[in-house]
Parts: structure tokens; sequence; C-alpha cells
């Protein structure tokens, strides 16, 4: 069996979500976010917004600035000439899917009645008659909002994240169901619309695969996207079920679409995607979201990088760490330093709560290219400052870099928008 170091593993994760490649010098346009999404096959959706909205990071941390309407114009339906290339649903969480793989996730759809979660089988189950009672105020008047749907028993359980009446339930289930799917966002609220009228319909044309056959579709889109995996690696990139992860894996083995390897230490078997890449050093630099693919599935970012990463936005303050909303920051082959993020909207100021280094790394050479990226990333979003509160061990030497840092990065930032 071919033996990889961990090192070489690293690389050939990295590069195969697009870390190996150099941004872009000039404009970025539709063809390189293409690209990233080829890479990744996978934006994750997640509504909390207290530094930028979780799909847009991703595409920053590869592309560096770019204009965020052309990644909203590809996930859209609207009336113009650009066509539609993603859509959402359920893949890992909520996501922003390219259209073709919609044929290989009508397998999820068809087990709404099984798999969706409790409050949307149970209204499916007890009242049919409110959920095709939705079905056609979608069909009569969508593209639709959640609020317009009225349940006749409006619900209210404190501790939950939304209110949610039996409209919005029903919506939802057949959302999961794929008998609606969101037509676009408002302000990150999603517009309830017939797949027939949203979706292309060379894409709704397309012969449903068997399960198996759709499964493995997707573990060869994560195969790509992760270039070197475990079994949970490759299952979890778009939430297959344990028991059908195995099996899928095992007949891409079987196939030879999927090559076994030994890691430097890893304890579970490996797989190398026959064409990833294997660059000799990664030069990277980039925050990266929570919800990143190359994170995302927090195993697997401690055994590539050996760093322990957890989300705090759940955790009680008193309790949390590093944050609220904590980004990593990768410096060509290592994850070196965390930061805690807000944007402060009203101020125009990039707020940075709490940043740490990671032990044993340079601080001020991590300092420095943090500080660029700081800056960068504060012109794509269009504030004006950065600010640095005392908390964590690399804050004053953050500080200190972000003074030195030419602020003509945040004035390219802007003009490349």
């Amino acid at each position: 069996m071919t033996k990889v170091s961990a090192a070489a593993a690293r690389r050939i994760a990295l590069a195969a979500q697009g870390f190996a490649d150099p941004r872009p010098a000039g404009r970025v346009d539709a063809r390189h976010i293409r690209r990233v999404i080829e890479r990744v096959g996978i934006l994750q959706l997640d509504s909390v917004n207290v530094f930028s909205r979780a799909h847009y990071l991703p595409v920053f941390s590869r592309l560096g600035p770019y204009p965020r309407e052309l990644l909203d114009r590809l996930s859209a339906h609207t009336a113009g000439p650009v066509r539609r290339e993603l859509f959402e649903y359920w893949a890992h969480e909520a996501s922003l899917v390219p259209v073709e793989l919609q044929p290989f996730l009508r397998w999820r759809m068809a087990r709404a009645d099984d798999e969706a979660w409790g409050r949307m089988r149970t209204l499916a189950r007890d009242a049919p008659h409110l959920v095709e009672d939705v079905l056609a105020l979608v069909e009569a008047e969508g593209p639709i909002r959640a609020a317009d749907v009225s349940g006749e028993r409006a619900a209210h359980r404190a501790r939950e994240m939304w209110d949610w009446h039996e409209g919005k339930v029903a919506l939802e289930y057949l959302f999961w169901a794929g008998r609606v799917t969101a037509a676009r966002r408002i302000n990150f609220e999603r517009r309830y619309d017939l797949p027939e009228r949203v979706l292309p319909p060379a894409v709704l044309a397309v012969e449903t695969p068997t399960v198996a056959a759709a499964q493995r579709e997707l573990v060869r889109v994560a195969a790509r996207a992760c270039g070197i995996a475990t079994e949970p690696d490759l299952g979890d990139y778009f939430r297959l079920p344990r028991t059908e992860s195995k099996a899928r894996v095992a007949e891409l083995v079987a196939a030879g679409e999927l090559l076994p390897v030994e890691v430097e230490g890893w304890r579970a078997p490996a797989y190398l995607w026959p064409e990833a890449r294997r660059p000799r050093a990664i030069r990277a630099r980039a925050l990266l979201s929570p919800f990143d693919s190359l994170i995302w599935f927090r195993e697997r970012t401690e055994r590539l990088f050996g760093f322990r990463y957890r989300i705090e936005i759940y955790t009680p303050v008193e309790r949390r760490i590093h944050g609220y909303y904590v980004l990593p920051f990768l410096l060509d082959e290592a994850l070196v330093a965390r930061v805690d993020l807000r944007s402060d909207r009203q101020a125009g100021v990039l707020r940075v709560q709490a940043a740490f280094a990671e032990e044993g790394v340079d601080r001020d050479q991590v300092a420095e290219a943090l500080a660029l990226e700081l800056w960068s990333v504060a012109g794509w979003l269009g504030l004006d400052d950065v600010a640095v509160a005392e908390r964590g061990d690399l804050a004053a030497a953050l500080r200190s870099a972000l003074g030195d840092a030419p602020q003509v990065v945040l004035a390219s930032a802007r003009s490349s928008l």
C-alpha cells in the first residue's frame, strides 16, 4: 500500500480545496467563482452575520476581494440573462449546490417522511391537508416568504432559534422533500417556489438515479474536494448515513476510482483521489469561515493540521475560550492563529475582539501576514478601519502590524469590486 507523509497529505488536501492556486491578479469575474465551486463542490449557508455571511467567505478565502453580487446572481432565479448555476438544499447542512447535482440528491428528498426533522415529519403525518394547502399557495403565489404562510395554530417555543408556525413547518417539509425550492433569498430570508419555475428544465428532465449511483457521485465530488480522506471525511461532506457511506466508498475502491493509502499519523484507512494534485509546497494566506469545507469536519481539521477547533457561538460567554465568531488563519500550509471578528457596520470598523497565535509560531511573522489579510477583508466588506482589542496573546503584535501594514491593501480591495 502506498504511504503518504502527513505533510504531503496536508498539501494534497489544501490543493484540492483550491489553496495551491494563486489569487487572481486582476478583477475577479464569474469564471473565477465557478472554479472555486468546482473545487469545493458546495458552499454551506448559515444565518449568523456578525462578520459576514458564511457562504461568501470561502470564495474570498481563495480569491481575495470579489463582487459578492456575482455569487448572488449564480444562486438566484432572475429574469435576466444569467443562467442559474446553484440551488439551495440540505447537502452539508443548508448549502448552495451546483444545479447539476440536484438529481443526485433526490434520494434524500424521497426520505423526507423518515429523515426530515421531527416536527416536519409529525406535521406531514398528522396534517397532510395543511401541507397540500401550503403547496397550493406556493403554486398560486410563489415565490413566497414563510411569513406569507399562516398556520392554524401559531407555535411558539422558548429557546428555539426560530418560532416556526405550522405553515413554516409545512414549507420546510416541502423544501426537504424537493417539492418546493428556494428561488432566492432577500435579507437572507428564503423565497419559496416550485422547482419547475426555478431549476433549469434540463436538470429536472434527468432520470432519477438509483440511491447507490447517486451516493457514489456525491462521494466522487467529496473525494475531489478532499483530495485525500478517510471514509468518515468523505461521508460527512454530504452527510451520508454511515452505513451507506461505507458501502459507497468500498464500491469506488473496487472500481479503482479511489486509491487506498496509508497516511502517516492517521489511525483510519485513507483514500486518495487519483487525479489529486501533489504540490511540493503551498503558499497561501486566508481567513477561514467556521463553515469552510476545508475545516467544517473538525476531526479532519485536527488530523490534518493538529488544530483543535470548536465554534463557540452557542457556548455561554463565561465558558468561551477564544470568542464568539472565531476564524482560523491559514498561512502557507499551517493554521497559525485564530481571530474573533465582528463587522461594526455602523462605525465602519472591522473589530478584532481577540487574537490568538498557535503554539510555536513566529508571532511577528504571523501578525504581519494576518494584518494584510484583515485590511483586505475590511476593504471587501466596505469597512474603513481595523481595530484590535487587547484580548489574546497575538493582539499586541497584530495591533503593531496593522499600523505598519500598507492601507493601500484596503483601497485595492475596494477597487477590485
